[in-house]
């Protein structure tokens, strides 16, 4: 997933950024809040976690402002403040955590995982799909007992479109929360069907996947 990282400390910065990325996390940084909101004006994220003492805005007036501009995305406040009023007013202006400072880079990421369980209704470990089940933690793919190797890309893919499933996401939007950013003119929807057409091949040899839809001209789909 594809995480904006708001954070003026360049040291934390980088050693978020490089704990995330080992985690598959694709990472944007800014460090002020002109560079936040650019980025934020530009680009969809998954999750975005904001420094509140920014040296040149308010973080709560980001917040408010990167709200509309990705609405789908979730929010983690992170900040030195320990005041309960200011976690309640971030809280209360739609960030989905907080997290103090110092913290605990795993415990960022339990966090961030967490919301992803709430946010896409993932509640058991292993996630049924069609005769196959998905671990999402592990990055696994099993049929019955038995695991099915996909490339890093293949089950990134597969995974995105299980979490939000039943939505039919376009080719651009694959391609953006896969690899990341990129210039429309160089933009190649093949790289996305070519993954496709390799995840079918491979899981065809054990059962159908039906559940994987084509929508012609649009992108794809998983039904369930």
């Amino acid at each position: 997933m594809k995480v904006l990282i708001i954070e003026d400390e360049k040291t934390l910065a980088f050693e978020m950024e490089k704990f995330l990325k080992k985690a598959f996390f694709l990472c944007d940084l800014a460090h002020s809040f002109k560079q936040g909101f650019n980025k934020l004006e530009l680009n969809q994220y998954d999750y975005v976690l904001i420094d509140l003492g920014l040296p040149d805005g308010d973080g709560f007036e980001l917040l408010s402002k990167a709200k509309k501009s990705n609405p789908d995305a979730a929010y983690i406040i992170l900040t030195a403040r320990g005041k309960l009023e200011d976690r309640v007013a971030g809280l209360d202006m739609g960030a989905d955590d907080y997290l103090a400072k110092p913290f605990f880079l795993p415990e960022l990421q339990s966090r961030m995982q967490a919301i992803a369980r709430r946010k896409f209704k993932v509640a058991e470990e292993l996630i049924p799909l069609g005769n196959f089940s998905i671990d999402l933690q592990k990055r696994f793919v099993f049929f019955e007992e038995e695991q099915i190797e996909l490339s890093r890309k293949e089950f990134d893919l597969l995974s995105y479109l299980l979490l939000h499933k039943n939505r039919v996401l376009t080719r651009m939007q694959l391609s953006e929360h896969i690899w990341g950013n990129f210039v429309d003119d160089d933009y190649d929807s093949n790289y996305i069907d070519a993954h496709i057409k390799n995840i079918r091949k491979k899981l065809n040899g054990y059962a159908s996947t039906e559940w994987l839809e084509t929508v012609r001209g649009v992108g794809y789909r998983i039904k369930k």
